[in-house]
């Protein structure tokens, strides 16, 4: 059943006749005619006993009126709420994200973001395979590099994120310095992988010369948090996103190596399924942590 037929059944009960219920509802009688037909014809039975001079309800239109007053009455009341609470930082938001970037650099930031909006609850799902964001119960994605589905929306947290070779003083100090990316076929490379394929093919650029190298080395991880340990345990060089590696780096428990030579750009972004989950809170959460990133990577 419509729930414009049933506004329509209930007004018509209430004035008493269809026409002073399609004044009220400020429709025209031909479209009220029609809905009450087609609210008839759905339900299989006649709900007004119709003369020329008025109406009146069957045991049918009785019966449904009953139940029909209650039901509108709370959905109007709904709809009040979310008027009045439309600008409410509130609500559960359901995230996903990477393994590492989660654990290491956002969960301070999500827990200072609900210290300061309180009616806001997370559910976090933290993984390094990417989620389905219209089959499984997340609300926001944060991906690396701009989604290719055209339907989704893409709001921009991080634009410049490129990648960069790093390694731990301890391991460098053994093995040497890498003075190009050329130099890594000497060195032990700490590997990820994501569904079982390998990403040992590290680009960079340099002015207008751009090479890959096809790395190797002794480990192979489908948890970027691994890698990342592996780095700080002076295991081996890896090639990471600024931003999951940029505390480590200012606090010297890694270095960057081949300096000179540009990884690949990885923009940060908070993904969503379609516009309509742009909720205020949503907003309010990709600013605060636009500015986070901002004042991180400066």
């Amino acid at each position: 059943m419509n729930l414009r037929d049933l506004d329509l059944f209930v007004a018509t009960a209430e004035q008493g006749g269809l026409s002073a219920a399609a004044r009220l509802l400020e429709i025209s009688p031909a479209v009220a005619s029609a809905s009450l037909k087609r609210l008839e014809a759905d339900l299989g039975t006649a709900l007004f006993v119709r003369t020329t001079r008025s109406m009146r309800l069957t045991v049918a239109g009785e019966r449904l009126l009953a139940r029909c007053r209650p039901l509108l009455d709370g959905l109007r009341a709904a709809e009040d709420e979310v008027r009045a609470g439309g600008d409410a930082i509130e609500g559960q938001l359901q995230i996903s994200m990477p393994s590492d970037l989660g654990r290491h650099v956002v969960l301070p930031w999500l827990n200072a973001f609900q210290a300061r909006h309180p009616g806001v609850t997370l559910r976090l799902q933290l993984t390094d395979r990417v989620a389905d964001i219209y089959r499984e119960p997340v609300d926001i994605a944060l991906r690396f590099g701009r989604p290719r589905a055209s339907g989704m929306v893409a709001l921009p947290l991080l634009e410049h994120n490129h990648r960069v070779l790093c390694a731990a003083p301890a391991y460098l100090a053994r093995h040497g310095v890498p003075a190009a990316p050329r130099d890594l076929a000497a060195h032990n490379c700490l590997c990820f992988m994501v569904d079982e394929t390998v990403n040992n093919r590290w680009r960079f650029k340099k002015g207008d010369e751009a090479i890959e190298v096809t790395v190797r080395g002794d480990r192979v991880a489908d948890d970027s948090e691994i890698v990342r340990r592996w780095a700080l345990d002076g295991l081996g060089v890896c090639y990471r996103s600024r931003i999951d590696v940029q505390a480590d780096l200012a606090r010297g428990a890694l270095r960057t190596v081949c300096a000179d030579w540009e990884g690949n750009n990885q923009p940060l972004y908070m993904v969503l399924a379609n516009r309509r989950q742009v909720s205020p809170a949503v907003r309010t959460l990709r600013e605060f942590l636009v500015e986070k990133m901002k004042a991180m990577m400066a």
